[in-house]
């Protein structure tokens, strides 16, 4: 085309096989802006062409994504036409949105529920343990009378509640011991040392000094000397067994030891002493010890009869399990039922209107429980056929004697 020479050409634009010659601005923009138009579409149209067969996601130039689906359509065994079906992913955006911020404002529910709930569950079961942190420490500070006391439902706090106080009054009830034991053993060593100093101190004011005082102050200090040595030895032998150092145990023949014990027992004291039949067989114990308990037994015994016609009598009885049974019982007025546990103690004693001068110092029976149960046995107290005390214990490690062959019953017969 032939531009006239007086015609002055501003600007000329081209759009494929068409130009745009204008001395106008706004014209020209609009033409580009359709030219624009126009090649967004033409490449969106390529994309929609070029898309795989099935599902595919396109994202258009004008920046919106479509979800399409591209399918052949065949006739007679040949391809006749693509069918290709799009949809906007615009609603499934928001669908998806609207979805996460539901999400999201639930999810922060139930975090805040959840937050309070567990705070109200740990503060439930801490509460407990904070009392128990409480009485810790009231316990530190030396007061041992106070206890958890957990209530309510019976779940793992309540039992671990229970079980503290059940330890509390264990250590209330040892620390009580504890304290009556040196309360004890403090009176009991102050009780000669009190008769050593005044003998010592009528003997120093007595202007003239004879052999006869000398000689009886001698014999009285000597019998609190010994009593003070003792008493000192039994509380190193409990001091032993609570050590687990008390028992050294030794097969032992028990007709032959029991009969060699009762024998020296018969020479203590004026009293009726009788022998039961005995189980024969062999006993695994300690010989010294078990012969201390017998001799705390009998002692026992003998200071509750009447001389000289009081009766003492041992027995010796299998058990069952392979254990035997060793029992001292007496005549004399018996133990009270509510006494037969508590005179195992340290420093019991039934018989409060005995002197201590003529009695123990009533250790001899809590020896005798220290040494049967460091064998494993256990011993206890009841009532005799002979209307006294009977007081028992039983070891394990005893084996019954093998029935005798018939060489052996004729040597026996010989």
């Amino acid at each position: 085309m032939r531009i006239p020479g007086d015609i002055k050409i501003k600007h000329v634009t081209r759009s494929g096989p068409y130009a745009l010659i204008t001395n106008e601005l706004p014209l020209l923009d609009l033409v580009q802006a359709t030219a624009r138009v126009h090649r967004r579409r033409a490449s969106d149209a390529r994309k929609l062409l070029r898309a795989p067969m099935g599902f595919s996601n396109i994202q258009l130039s004008g920046g919106e994504d479509i979800r399409m689906f591209v399918r052949p359509v065949r006739q007679g065994g040949k391809v006749v036409a693509i069918l290709g079906i799009a949809e906007p992913l615009s609603a499934v955006s928001r669908a998806k949105s609207s979805v996460a911020r539901s999400f999201l404002v639930t999810g922060l529910i139930v975090m805040v529920i959840a937050l309070a709930a567990g705070w109200l569950v740990a503060s439930g079961i801490s509460r407990p343990l904070r009392r128990m942190a409480r009485t810790v420490a009231d316990i530190d500070a030396g007061e041992l009378g106070h206890r958890v006391g957990q209530g309510g439902p019976r779940d793992e706090v309540r039992t671990l509640a229970e079980a503290f106080d059940r330890m509390l009054d264990r250590l209330e009830d040892a620390f009580a011991r504890q304290r009556a034991f040196v309360s004890d053993a403090s009176h009991e060593l102050r009780t000669p040392l009190t008769v050593i100093r005044g003998q010592l101190e009528v003997l120093a004011r007595q202007p003239e000094v004879t052999s006869e005082d000398v000689v009886r102050v001698e014999r009285t200090v000597l019998t609190e000397i010994v009593r003070m040595e003792r008493l000192v030895e039994d509380l190193l032998l409990l001091a032993r067994a609570d050590e687990g150092e008390l028992v050294r145990p030794e097969p032992l023949d028990l007709d032959s030891y029991v009969t060699e014990l009762f024998d020296g027992l018969t020479l203590t004291a004026h009293r009726r002493f009788e022998l039961g039949s005995l189980p024969g067989g062999e006993l695994l114990a300690d010989p010294d010890r078990i012969a201390q308990v017998v001799r705390n037994l009998v002692r026992n015994a003998v200071e509750h009869t009447r001389e000289p016609d009081g009766l003492v009598r041992l027995t010796v009885l299998p058990k069952a399990a392979g254990g035997i049974e060793f029992a001292v019982e007496d005549d004399g007025p018996g133990i009270p039922v509510a006494q037969r546990d508590r005179i195992f103690d340290r420093f019991q004693r039934t018989d409060t209107a005995r002197a201590r001068a003529g009695g123990g110092a009533g250790l001899g029976l809590a020896i005798a429980r220290a040494i049967v149960e460091a064998h494993a046995g256990r011993i206890y107290a009841g009532e005799s056929t002979a209307g006294g005390a009977r007081v028992a214990f039983e070891l394990p490690g005893y084996a019954r004697p093998r029935p005798a062959g018939p060489r052996e019953r004729a040597t026996q017969r010989a």
